[in-house]
């Protein structure tokens, strides 16, 4: 039988996917022990009496602790964290308050950001996000680039509304394949200029993270501004445990740029994942292939940051067309060069991030009021 060091240290391997670390180091186990017949009795604290990702405890406890020699059987009991061990905790993780909200069930943020605009970095999102969800995950996406907000548009979703539930949280907009999208697009007029600075731009941020309901989600993917202003200094605070994908085009100029902003993340303690390579040459319709960007930046770029160059995705017609038309080319055109360059990134970010959350049940579908568009320069609408 293993002892009870043994099982604590197995239980390293449970993560918990809003805190992003695992439940020993959390203080979240609150008690082992092993029995001679085989059967092995975890006690697991929760941040909330009703935490909405207990079933994934249950089960990532009983994986982790089955696969030791010896185990026949595991009993898993779950209490509460008193107030002042979650005091603590967020102590430790240098929060204000613990998730207990939207967040609490979504598994992987993921911010898609560049250095430098230009660089096809919105149209990456959409699509990499398209490719997540057609591939059985439930993806959204936070259209952050609040200056330059164009997700609505990617998902023919222009001029649409957002609209608040029964339980007064706003609901995101669906996209195709069930894509859920938030956007400053959808609280103000059609192609209105935003006009924002630092405090606004954070309440609207915080919001769009706390007081929507983006329910259970494998994945929200951050279309992230250019640069490193201060949305993304923002997004850091609020987002500690995030991840960033880095998208730039092959020249150099665009990758040295690049660099500074991953740069930015590492000193805002976000961890670069990897670098997608975005209009690796021109792909025409006959497959021929001309590097008008230059060559090599992108793979330069991720020797660099010692991180994986995930891919290298090829401008072409259709990828264009679909942008402005409002549907991914991921699936409109699955067999477009971009289209399957990126599909192939998508299963490179799930084999990163294995963390997911077991399927939710159906729910009937909430009450809706439509949010009324704001003049640029107001508070957004949240209820």
């Amino acid at each position: 039988m293993p002892t009870r060091d043994q099982v604590t240290e197995a239980l390293r391997a449970v993560i918990d996917p809003e805190l992003r670390k695992d439940i020993v180091t959390l203080q979240m186990v609150r008690s082992v022990d092993v029995h001679a017949n085989g059967v092995v009795d975890v006690t697991v604290s929760l941040t909330t009496p009703g935490c909405p990702i207990r079933d994934h405890f249950q089960t990532a406890v009983d994986a982790a602790v089955r696969g030791l020699d010896g185990v026949i059987g595991v009993n898993i009991n779950f209490d509460v964290l008193s107030d002042t061990e979650k005091q603590s905790l967020s102590q430790r993780l240098g929060r204000g308050s613990l998730p207990e909200g939207a967040l609490a069930q979504v598994a992987n943020v993921v911010c898609v950001g560049s250095g430098k605009g230009g660089v096809g970095k919105s149209s990456v999102t959409a699509n990499l996000a398209a490719a997540l969800a057609a591939s059985g995950r439930r993806v959204g996406v936070l259209d952050a680039d609040v200056w330059g907000y164009s997700q609505p548009r990617m998902f023919g979703l222009s001029g649409e509304r957002a609209m608040v539930g029964a339980n007064q949280k706003i609901l995101p907009l669906e996209g195709a394949d069930g894509v859920k999208i938030v956007s400053i697009g959808f609280f103000v007029d059609q192609d209105a200029a935003v006009v924002w600075r630092g405090p606004m731009l954070h309440k609207a941020l915080q919001q769009f993270l706390e007081d929507v309901d983006w329910g259970e989600l494998d994945y929200l993917l951050i279309d992230l501004p250019p640069g490193t202003g201060d949305v993304s200094m923002t997004l850091a605070q609020l987002l500690p445990e995030a991840t960033f994908l880095l998208v730039t085009t092959p020249q150099a100029v665009a990758q040295k740029v690049a660099q500074r902003a991953a740069e930015m993340a590492e000193k805002l303690k976000l961890t670069v994942t990897g670098v997608i390579e975005n209009m690796s040459g021109f792909t025409t319709p006959s497959g021929e292939s001309f590097p008008i960007f230059g060559a090599g930046g992108g793979q330069l770029l991720a020797e660099e940051l010692g991180v994986p160059l995930l891919g290298q995705v090829p401008l072409t017609m259709s990828l264009r067309e679909q942008s402005d038309g409002g549907l991914p080319v991921v699936l409109a055109d699955p067999q477009d060069a971009a289209a399957v360059a990126i599909t192939q990134i998508a299963q490179r970010v799930v084999a990163m991030t294995p963390t997911l959350l077991p399927m939710a049940a159906a729910e009937p579908a909430p009450l809706l009021t439509v949010v009324p568009p704001k003049p640029t320069g107001m508070s957004l609408p949240m209820a």
